[in-house]
């Protein structure tokens, strides 16, 4: 078996842009194969042999997990790790609810949507009764890419449209129609020709949430106007309205929502990506849309909807989808299958049963307040952000120009994953930590993270 060559992995952490790929930030880099151990080593390889080269491997040793419970994860020699990052356990690694409901299905029947099944529509209502009353149709998918896809075609379809707008670090997933809507990507992947990208509202480099949302709107604005002087037609407007691969920008302002509802009123629609801020994650509200009082088109959802079982869905409004759904059949093998609905279904019922946007909201409020006091004693941190169980940690050069620290950030992931905490990071330059734990992360964990951070920091600036 040969061994890798360096970049195979992981490839230019940058593309010819200078643009910093949001899968190459914290990434294993082929070049560091030897320094592995032996029995990482021959895993890192046997991958590369049997998987491509596409993958990626998080840091720059990486860890082979083995079990997981709440938000704690273990390696293969018995480590335990606090997981700061991980939203596709939503609820916690190995949810008991998750476990029974998919075990009790398992043991009945699993099959496609193509026969009647009511576990299927009984969720299909009970999702759709966490959002507005005219989001009313719901269809299954296996992943947030895959919905992301159908809502780019179906908006197409409604609108007679072509052009979208999307944020400058803004991921939707990795099909080709997607992933040509996913700036953050960056230049392996071209871009759709009538895509128009606008910048996030940086609350932190425009100073307040008012001036960001004010620029917001004016680069939505001149996004649209510039479509329909091009003749490509406006079809709408993709945006996770906390912007996490952008930098998460939570910042409330009512010219964010007046940016979405001007495309809405120019002919286009409104896609909300919910696959990062959805399911209590942001805990003001069930979904993120919801924070700026806005009501979209379409919406779509992936990660969280299972705890990990395979199940994504977009739901919309049944106006927005008709023109799609009269014009042709749509059937998805797995996209709500019996088995992953069950698991969708013990999602929710989990996060009403023990009150997790409460939980969210509270922990995360206690939890930014930590850092911030952990800030004072360390210049780096330049902003901390976020709402509920979704912080962004903004580490920059100086606090004055507010220049970012990507290899600070990078060295840090590193230095946090030896003290057994894990996260990553996100923004154009990959300098903001993406702190997202479980629903299942507790206030009693607020300290081991905080002094993790700490003792990193101080190593590093030592």
């Amino acid at each position: 078996m040969s061994s890798l060559t360096a970049g195979q992995t992981n490839g230019s952490k940058r593309g010819a842009t200078g643009h910093a790929s949001i899968l190459n930030g914290n990434s294993f880099d082929a070049e560091d194969t030897a320094t592995l151990d032996p029995g990482a080593r021959s895993l890192v390889e046997r991958r590369h042999a049997r998987l491509g080269a596409a993958y990626r491997l998080f840091y720059r040793r990486p860890i082979e997990l083995v079990r997981g419970r709440g938000a704690y994860v273990w390696d293969s020699v018995g480590n335990e790790y606090l997981d700061l990052y991980n939203n596709v356990p939503s609820l916690g690694h190995s949810h008991p609810a998750v476990i029974d409901a998919v075990h009790r299905q398992m043991t009945q029947l699993n099959t496609h949507t193509r026969y009647l099944h009511p576990g299927v529509i009984d969720y299909a209502e009970d999702i759709l009764s966490t959002m507005p009353g005219a989001i009313d149709q719901i269809m299954f998918v296996c992943t947030g890419s895959e919905a992301n896809d159908l809502a780019l075609r179906v908006g197409r379809e409604y609108t007679g449209g072509t052009a979208y707008i999307a944020t400058s670090e803004a991921y939707h997933g990795n099909t080709a129609l997607v992933s040509a809507h996913s700036p953050s990507l960056g230049s392996a992947e071209k871009l759709d020709p009538t895509l128009r990208v606008v910048d996030p509202p940086d609350t932190y480099r425009w100073g307040s949430s008012r001036a960001a949302g004010v620029a917001f709107y004016n680069a939505v604005a001149s996004a649209i106007s510039e479509i329909e002087a091009s003749g490509d037609g406006l079809a709408g407007i993709i945006a996770d309205l906390s912007f996490s691969s952008d930098g998460i920008y939570t910042g409330e302002d009512q010219m964010v929502r007046a940016a979405i509802e001007l495309v809405q009123q120019r002919g286009g629609v409104f896609i909300a990506d919910e696959v990062q801020p959805g399911f209590t994650r942001l805990g003001e509200s069930f979904w993120g849309f919801q924070r700026h009082g806005v009501v979209p088109d379409l919406v779509t959802t992936g990660k969280p909807m299972g705890n990990g079982i395979p199940i994504a869905g977009m739901a919309a409004r049944s106006e927005v989808l008709e023109p799609f759904s009269t014009a042709r059949p749509y059937f998805n093998t797995f996209g709500g299958n019996p088995v992953s609905v069950a698991a969708a279904q013990a999602v929710l019922d989990t996060i009403r049963g023990e009150n997790l946007q409460q939980h969210a909201f509270t922990v995360g409020e206690e939890f930014r307040s930590a850092l911030s006091e952990l800030a004072a004693n360390h210049p780096s941190i330049g902003d901390i952000r976020g709402s509920g169980l979704y912080t962004g940690l903004e580490l920059v050069m100086d606090r004055e120009t507010k220049e970012p620290a990507e290899t600070l950030a990078l060295d840090l992931l590193e230095e946090l994953r030896e003290r057994h905490v894990l996260t990553s990071v996100c923004g154009p330059t990959n300098s903001v930590l993406k702190l997202r734990p479980p629903l299942a992360f507790q206030a009693s964990d607020i300290p081991r993270a905080v002094d993790a951070l700490d003792a990193a920091l101080t190593a590093l600036n030592a």
